[in-house]
């Protein structure tokens, strides 16, 4: 898949590289991967034997800036082998992984707080999406680390919801503010994930104790089958930098979205509130095919594309940066971790900015 190109816009720091000192070395180097793209940022080591772990977390603050700045940060040539050493790198940039809750996708656990990324057939992408945005519980930030690349494809795209929300014409951003997105789920008929592994029990009280909790609604259908629906902001605030950021999976999980080969035997066998996943307007009308379309376009637009290399670690806001997957063939060993739980109803009426004051932006962070 090729990426349009998006329209030349100031990119910060797309041309400027800089170093971050350390008392009286430069121990890091940073350069832009695309000069015209603001994400992501490579930080790589400007001399040998630099710990990542410790090096992070002496510089916690300029990191947090920066991946505010640009959305993504991919850092590069650092001697990151493990599971357990991804696991302290996610610990030096955040308060620590969270377990993954509230599944939509297929993942195994490696280790502690650790999955694999998706465990899609390889021959299948993945849509550009931000983790869990369907979620009334999401996570900020997202990791990920290459413990083995794949021999041909398996990119993990991102792309700056910044530009995914630019390219959405005005009438719809305000359609869909006022609308929201209602997200309709149903598990256990065959498709998709059972419930027991979406919820990570077997007890229908636990699963209707944790829905309650975050404003889900549920039904319990015949043969132990279940549905759940929930209607969620389309348009959240960004708790770090106040300005508005496009985060929903409004067109994620459409059945339109799906390739024709999965989608065609779904359609085919379920009425549109049955599918194992859809989405809809708030109350409850179908959003237009011409929407959804439009929506799609300015995803893909977005995408920027790397190779993996062995020892990548990439550090993504995950309200700021949207990921997704390209089809590959060999062994591919992608791992991830998420921390800082959101919660999407505390940002959806965010703190605005006043009127003497604006959204911190990409060019405030130096």
């Amino acid at each position: 898949m090729t990426s349009p190109r998006a329209p030349q816009a100031p990119a910060p720091g797309a041309v400027r590289r800089k170093a971050i000192a350390v008392s009286d070395h430069t121990l890091v180097r940073e350069r832009m991967l695309h000069p015209d793209r603001p994400l992501p940022l490579v930080i790589e080591p400007a001399v040998t034997g630099v710990d990542l772990v410790e090096w992070a977390a002496g510089h916690r603050e300029a990191l947090e800036r920066k991946v505010l700045e640009h959305g993504a940060i991919l850092f590069r040539g650092f001697p990151c082998k493990t599971v357990e050493r991804f696991e302290q790198v996610i610990a030096s940039l955040s308060p620590g992984a969270l377990e993954y809750m509230f599944r939509a996708s297929p993942r195994t656990r490696v280790g502690g707080n650790i999955y694999t990324s998706t465990d899609y057939p390889a021959d299948q992408r993945i849509f550009p999406h931000n983790e869990h945005s369907y979620s009334p519980r999401f996570p900020l930030r997202l990791f990920f680390y290459c413990h083995q690349p794949s021999e041909t494809g398996g990119e993990t795209p991102v792309g700056s919801t910044r530009e995914v929300l630019r390219r959405i014409r005005p009438e719809i951003r305000e359609r869909f503010r006022e609308k929201k997105v209602l997200y309709v789920r149903n598990y256990g008929d065959g498709f998709g994930l059972p419930w027991q592994t979406v919820f990570q029990t077997e007890d229908r009280g636990e699963v209707a104790a944790y829905c309650a909790s975050v404003g889900i609604e549920i039904a319990w259908k015949p043969d132990n089958r279940l549905r759940t629906t929930q209607v969620g902001p389309a348009i959240v605030r960004h708790p770090r930098t106040g300005e508005e950021v496009w985060f929903n999976h409004a067109t994620f999980f459409h059945v339109s979205t799906l390739p024709e080969e999965i989608r065609g035997p779904l359609t085919a066998s379920f009425a549109d509130d049955e599918l194992p996943t859809n989405t809809f307007y708030g109350d409850g009308s179908p959003i237009e095919p011409e929407v959804l379309a439009e929506l799609r376009e300015a995803y893909l637009a977005s995408l920027v594309k790397f190779p993996w290399q062995q020892g990548d670690v990439l550090f993504i806001d995950n309200m700021l940066c949207v990921h997704g997957r390209e089809s590959y063939t060999g062994k591919r060993a992608i791992l991830t971790g998420m921390a800082e739980a959101q919660l999407s109803k505390d940002l959806e009426h965010g703190p605005r900015a006043a009127p003497d004051e604006r959204p911190l932006s990409t060019g405030d962070i130096r």
